[in-house]
């Protein structure tokens, strides 16, 4: 007697399936970038109000200070006040303001229940950011061009000057990730930027140094934003000059060390509550 052999199908354990291979770090990025991205192109908000900000003070500083500032300051006043308008133009903004509203809607926790790795989920938000801040800078730039400013260091300067501006940005949001993060409240956000006043008006946002006097003069040099502003108005109108970009690179690198630990630490802390 015979018996005909039944195709045997081959069953593994549900625990020895593999239901989801992680992806590389690459994809993850790519894929928080990208949804950020698309939620900063829908939201005008993002660039409205900084950009109203930077041409209010822009145009009243140019307006109200021109003149006095005329006696102290060798060249163009409104090539000087440019890299101040710029920077109350970038400084602060981020999606973290979204990142807040991923936790209390419970998106975030989510993902982290994925195979994503957990480095993209800022990295992803930072990408954002930088399209955020280019998207900022260039339209201040092209008002500064339309009355007249123009680069030392031509067009290789302009380049410079937006990638120095967004770097500035990105070192400067690792403070309000780490808001988000550690709070989860959007008001909390949506305050952090004071934490930049002190940044902005104790620095030569609005004249120069040697017009400063008092305890306002004995401030300022420890203000890593004189070096950056430094750095930025030299590419406008001093040309290629090494020692003040090595110096606003190095205020760069100093401000994105400290609000990036900060920042990281956060992250660690909601992944531990997650």
């Amino acid at each position: 007697m015979t018996t005909s052999a039944m195709p045997k199908t081959s069953t593994l354990p549900a625990a020895s399936r593999t239901l989801a291979h992680p992806s590389s770090l690459v994809h993850d990025v790519k894929s928080v970038a990208g949804r950020a991205i698309k939620n900063l192109l829908r939201d005008p908000e993002a660039f409205l109000p900084p950009l109203l900000i930077a041409a209010f003070f822009y145009a009243v500083n140019i307006g109200t200070l021109q003149v006095l500032t005329g006696n102290v300051l060798q060249g163009d006043y409104k090539a000087f006040q440019m890299p101040s308008a710029v920077i109350f133009a970038v400084t602060g903004v981020s999606r973290a303001g979204s990142l807040v509203t991923d936790i209390q809607d419970g998106y975030f926790d989510r993902l982290l229940l994925t195979p994503v790795r957990r480095p993209a989920l800022l990295l992803g938000l930072l990408g954002a950011d930088l399209v955020q801040t280019i998207g900022l800078t260039i339209p201040v730039i092209g008002v500064a061009f339309a009355i007249g400013v123009r680069f030392e260091t031509g067009v290789a300067g302009i380049f410079v000057f937006i990638a120095m501006a967004a770097s500035w940005a990105i070192a400067f949001s690792g403070f309000i990730y780490a808001i988000a993060l550690k709070t989860g409240n959007p008001t909390a956000v949506a305050q952090s930027f004071i934490l930049f006043f002190p940044f902005a008006f104790l620095t030569t946002s609005s004249v120069p140094q040697e017009a400063m006097t008092g305890w306002l003069a004995a401030v300022v040099p420890w203000n890593p934003l004189t070096y950056l502003l430094a750095g930025f108005r030299s590419l406008i109108s001093e040309g290629w000059e090494l020692v003040p970009l090595l110096k606003a690179l190095a205020a760069i690198f100093g401000i994105g060390a400290i609000s990036m630990s900060i920042c990281l630490a956060a992250m660690r802390g909601r992944l531990k509550r997650g």
